[in-house]
């Protein structure tokens, strides 16, 4: 399977050790509650395949704060889709991702 980090102006992102950010290992997608003036910069998402050892860089994506006060368009709503049934061997370990946008 793929593995996916990003940086943030050319810095590893360590997310497991901040509660506000999230990497979802299905999607990709970095998720950040609660925007801090400190978030302002460039997020590059890079993909691994351990398999062919190969890493893909993305293109930076600029992150700027609105000084309007304005939210957008982000109604309470579940972003990630599971799968209808999910299967486990006994004894392994299963990792299943909820994610939810809101104001």
């Amino acid at each position: 399977g793929l593995s996916y980090t990003w940086t943030f102006n050319d810095s590893t992102l360590h997310v497991q050790e901040d509660g506000r950010r999230f990497v979802s290992q299905e999607t990709g997608n970095l998720y950040i509650a609660k925007v801090e003036p400190s978030d302002v910069g460039n997020y590059t998402c890079v993909v691994t395949n351990p398999k062919a050892e190969q890493t893909v860089w993305g293109p930076p994506t600029p992150l700027t704060l609105r000084t309007d006060g304005v939210m957008g368009e982000y109604e309470p709503k579940i972003e990630v889709r599971l799968p209808e049934t999910t299967y486990a061997a006994k004894g392994s370990s299963v990792k299943l991702e909820c994610f939810a946008l809101g104001k």
